[in-house]
């Protein structure tokens, strides 16, 4: 064991006395391997953060959920847009028949959605999006309160004006969301009272529900006050713990197709969405950006690959004679050549970890930046790690292997 860790430490030294004695020439050859972990790493932090930003964002719109409406996610493919244009929209009354013969919903909920201005006193948001909900809405949805409490259940069928409002909504409205509670605002010329205020959720790539500034009322009460023929509308269903989402489509599917009497010959005139296919789709794309990162990564990795392997070469010339004293005083091949790829993975390790540097920092602008957090996390710091050892022990095989094969006499007459 000690003979280990002075094996280690002998080539730790080694490295950082080359790093002291040739500065410019060490830097340069360490610049391709810092470039490529820079390359690599910045890759994959961003787009690993990137990607858990949207799948937390998917996951909002409900892992198991299935969303009927008149239009298919990420477009139709090659069916006409003209036959999209022709399907109705999805109707209050067709709730009913899904809740009562479905075998797989858990809960079934109705959504009107609609913008509007929302005033109180003299402050005004324009164009606030808001949703009028059935009573099961908060079944499929979590609503999480920050202040107040949700719409009861007589609220939901008597229609009262009663609002949950948003974190971002109530904040420009009363400054405060404690304020907000119990305070009477106008939306679309109705008044109503807020009864609830929903905690900040944070900001998301995806958008999905984009809590923090919509406002949610009564399905009754957004009927009263809206055109339901102008305001978009879809119905959510939520599958029962353990049924799969395709078993929940294809039961829905033959559901719908009753309800709209459509015969077998005729094509479905609606769309059953899930985030299932976003996600397959998310991570094909997630992955090509990877293997991008990793190749022009790897372009740079190779450069310095050839950069420290000349490090290495001229290294051994030079300790030729220290070499060949240490093999006449009893020293094994193994431990020379040990001794040599030890010093080689170091200083790539020294060119990884300020790539990892500058990828920190990058992070830290981006984060700054972008509406969403870019972090390092272990697994990637570990990955850079390991890419730079790998080119550490690659660079320094044949040099050490040299080395460890001199003649002792041969080296040390040399100078």
């Amino acid at each position: 064991m000690r003979k280990v860790i002075n094996i280690v430490w002998n080539s730790l030294k080694m490295a950082l006395e080359e790093l002291r004695t040739n500065k410019l020439r060490t830097f340069l050859s360490l610049f391709g391997v810092t470039i490529g972990i820079f390359c690599i790493i910045g890759v994959l932090a961003v787009v690993q953060s990137l990607k858990n930003n949207i799948k937390d964002g998917l996951k909002d719109l409900g892992t198991n959920t299935v969303y009927v409406q008149k239009w298919p996610w990420g477009g139709g493919g090659d069916y006409p847009w003209w036959k999209y244009v022709k399907r109705p929209e999805p109707k209050y009354e067709e709730m009913r028949p899904i809740k009562t013969r479905s075998q797989y919903a858990d809960a079934v909920a109705f959504m009107l959605f609609n913008s509007s201005n929302v005033e109180y006193k003299d402050n005004l948001l324009t164009n606030v999006s808001w949703y009028g909900a059935t009573e099961e809405f908060n079944r499929i949805q979590e609503i999480k309160l920050g202040e107040g409490r949700y719409i009861s259940s007589s609220e939901f069928a008597n229609g009262s004006p009663v609002i949950v409002m948003g974190y971002e909504n109530a904040v420009k409205l009363f400054d405060d969301p404690q304020k907000a509670v119990g305070k009477q605002v106008t939306i679309a010329g109705r008044t109503g009272t807020i009864v609830g205020v929903m905690k900040k959720a944070g900001q998301s790539m995806v958008g999905a529900w984009d809590f923090d500034n919509i406002i949610i009322v009564p399905f009754n009460f957004c009927r009263q006050v809206v055109d339901e023929r102008n305001a978009g509308r879809f119905l959510l269903v939520k599958g029962r713990e353990g049924v799969a989402v395709a078993d929940l489509k294809d039961e829905l599917k033959g559901i719908m197709r009753s309800v709209r009497k459509l015969r077998p010959t005729e094509d479905d005139n609606f769309a059953l969405n899930d985030v299932t296919a976003s996600s397959q789709s998310l991570d094909a794309l997630f992955t090509n950006l990877n293997i991008g990162g990793l190749v022009i990564g790897g372009f740079s990795l190779i450069v310095g690959l050839f950069g420290i392997a000349n490090i290495m070469f001229v290294t051994v010339k030079e300790r030729t004679s220290q070499i060949g004293l240490k093999k006449a005083v009893g020293a094994q091949r193994s431990y020379i050549m040990t001794e040599f790829l030890l010093e080689s993975s170091f200083l790539c390790i020294i060119g990884g970890l300020i790539g990892l540097l500058l990828v920190f920092l990058i992070t830290l602008a981006l984060s700054a930046a972008l509406p969403f957090q870019v972090s390092l996390s272990a697994g990637i710091v570990a990955l850079a790690m390991g890419i730079s050892i790998g080119v550490g022990l690659m660079a320094g095989i044949i040099p050490a292997w040299n080395a460890a094969r001199l003649d002792p006499v041969v080296a040390i007459r040399s100078k």
